[in-house]
């Protein structure tokens, strides 16, 4: 999936893909990085993989200011479909505020609520950067993830029914070599999760590592964590033709139902990731960087 122009302004490119099948279509919401809004949430919605880069686009309306990264689910308990984002609150540091808005009615992209921060008064404590939010629930807590770009990957809970209020306790929950972009998992069928995080290799290189974990709040151990063995990354995925993406970064598996358990089938692993290659990146400021959005598979058979 590339940029589309927009109407006014320019978009550089599309990035930080959330994707949940319902109601018989794909239902895809990104970051477009432009001209003169730097960073908006474009949605978009088709049946099928090979109609998306065809499929109407639209930007949604839930703030007129900076808003990027989305995470989109639909949580049982309230009903509603939950858009966790990244908004700014210039006044406090770090700027950076996870938020979120909510909807009934998934398709339509004009029904969103405006953004409201997780944390509407101060920080909590113990928080000097973050980025990238992220929410998965289990049946007694909803957790708050987040990384802060120095290797380090933090969670923080609240009960189940207080959500989206009351995230308190933040707390280590890794530390390895890791960057952002830090997406966890249910495995469907095993008692256990699956955390993968993007990490930076040599020349700037993204690529993305994969743990497992027991339990949300447990310790998370290395499954797939080094760039000559990665989750996703330039040594175990096959180019196209021509080659668009060596960088393998900020990227969704696709889930095995929408809920806010975030369940994904083991047996059935897709990623739908921003990419790019090596020399595209190559001199440019991060924010000029062309990054489009693809569909990793798993390659079957030797094929």
């Amino acid at each position: 999936m590339s940029p589309v122009q927009p109407a006014e302004g320019e978009c550089v490119s599309v990035k930080d893909p959330t994707v949940v099948f319902a109601e018989g279509k794909w239902h895809v919401f990104m970051t477009i990085r432009g001209r003169p809004r730097t960073h908006q949430i474009e949605y978009v919605s088709f049946a099928a993989w090979d109609g998306a880069d065809k499929a109407p686009r639209s930007i949604l309306r839930c703030r007129d200011d900076y808003f990027c990264a989305p995470q989109a689910f639909y949580f049982r308990p309230h009903k509603k479909w939950y858009l966790v984002y990244q908004s700014v609150d210039p006044a406090r540091k770090p700027g950076l505020q996870p938020t979120y808005s909510t909807t009934e009615t998934l398709a339509d992209p004009a029904s969103w609520s405006g953004g409201r921060w997780f944390f509407p008064k101060v920080n909590p404590k113990g928080v000097r950067r973050w980025i990238d939010f992220w929410v998965i629930c289990d049946a007694e807590r909803a957790y708050l993830f987040f990384t802060s770009l120095d290797g380090h990957l933090w969670r923080m809970w609240t009960p189940i029914g207080k959500f989206p209020e009351g995230f308190d306790h933040c707390e280590l929950a890794l530390k390895a070599d890791i960057f952002e972009a830090a997406h966890l998992y249910r495995l469907k069928g095993r008692d256990g999760y699956l955390a993968v995080i993007e990490a930076q290799g040599s020349g700037g290189r993204r690529y993305y590592k994969a743990y497992t974990a027991d339990r949300l709040d447990g310790a998370w151990r290395p499954l797939a964590d080094t760039q000559e063995e990665p989750f996703a990354g330039e040594a175990n995925v096959r180019q196209g033709d021509p080659p668009w993406a060596d960088n393998i970064s900020h990227g969704e598996l696709l889930r095995a139902g929408f809920d806010e358990t975030l369940t994904v089938d083991p047996a059935n692993l897709r990623f739908l990731i921003q990419g790019v290659t090596q020399g595209a990146k190559a001199g440019k400021a991060y924010g000029e960087i062309p990054w489009r959005l693809g569909l990793l598979e798993p390659r079957l058979n030797g094929g």
